[in-house]
């Protein structure tokens, strides 16, 4: 998905200073941002006071919206630098296009992930007919260094590892959760789970100390080490944990995000994680002259014209603003 605001303000995360190396409960409130006509997602990462979750650098969460008269969902074709798209839908499905000649429906509890490398560029969709509502989530992961300059590709895992206990269905997206792990490419340690629970369920769930963590609440009400969190939050957990306490106050739909903390420090702008100024506005170029990032075939319509450069350099500095 793309960053559709057209005053795109840059990001600067990353690096090991601003890491919370133990246990904290700090909530994050979303910001509203409209995608398009008829969409309106609340923006988690990056927030105003966290900007990344290991490499998890951007989360949208999304619906449930009733699109049932409405087109739902239409991001034209746009370009990504420097990370990995991460969608998973919770109610109704997206189409995905994209310029290696990926063409994908995504349906609930699928993972399709897009690695954008050195330059991709793709389009989303609510197909001409969907589902009466749209409800999901958007992820961007970082890129380290070492990879972010690969080869575009993009895969689509119907079929992933679920881990159960009385009340709990555990999804893993990305990464490895309890000893099951996902067929999805990755390039730093994290993970990546939906979490399903009954009302009433209480449920510890295993994590790695030395990751960091927080969890979204995608539906119901859980508390979360004792933290009510609601649809639309997120709660940040820091480091240094080795297990998670959940508690249903209602059937709950969360997604737990971890990962080793992110060394690099990095500068997101618009849909391009990059290094320097000059990479970024190079990028930008690029786009606006039809060149590097390949074409979207299919889309009935026009691509996403960038935004302009902020009228400040663009610097990388820590994790949180």
């Amino acid at each position: 998905m793309s960053n559709l605001e057209r005053q795109a303000v840059p990001s600067t995360c990353g690096g090991r200073g601003f890491v919370v190396a133990e246990p904290v409960r700090e909530l994050l409130s979303p910001r509203a941002v409209r995608l398009g006509e008829s969409t309106e997602v609340r923006r988690l990462l990056p927030n105003l006071g966290r900007r990344m979750i290991g490499a998890w650098a951007f989360v949208d969460h999304y619906g449930p919206d009733d699109i049932a008269d409405e087109p739902g969902m239409q991001v034209p074709p746009h370009p990504h630098i420097g990370l990995q798209t991460v969608s998973w839908l919770h109610e109704g499905e997206v189409l995905h296009r994209d310029s290696t000649g990926s063409l994908q429906t995504i349906r609930p509890r699928e993972l399709g992930l897009m690695t954008s490398g050195r330059a991709i560029s793709h389009s989303e969709e609510s197909p001409r007919s969907h589902a009466r509502y749209l409800h999901g989530a958007q992820l961007w992961v970082a890129l380290p260094d070492s990879d972010r300059h690969t080869e575009p590709k993009f895969e689509h895992h119907a079929e992933l590892p679920v881990v159960t206990a009385p009340g709990l269905r555990a999804t893993v997206l990305l990464g490895e959760l309890d000893g099951a792990a996902s067929p999805g490419t990755t390039y730093t340690p994290l993970v990546g789970a939906d979490l399903a629970l009954a009302a009433g369920t209480e449920a510890r769930l295993p994590l790695v100390p030395d990751f960091e963590y927080g969890v979204l609440c995608m539906s119901g009400e859980t508390f979360v080490d004792g933290v009510p969190v609601t649809p639309g939050s997120m709660l940040y957990l820091g480091c240094g944990r080795d297990a998670l306490d959940l508690r249903a106050g209602s059937d709950s739909g969360l997604m737990l995000l971890g990962g080793e903390p992110f060394e690099e420090e990095l500068i997101m702008w618009w849909n391009f994680v990059g290094r320097s100024q000059e990479e970024i506005e190079q990028a930008r170029a690029d786009w606006m002259e039809g060149s590097r990032f390949g074409e979207v075939k299919g889309y009935d319509g026009a691509p996403l014209p960038a935004p302009e450069m902020p009228g400040v350099p663009l610097k990388r500095r820590g994790r949180v603003h």
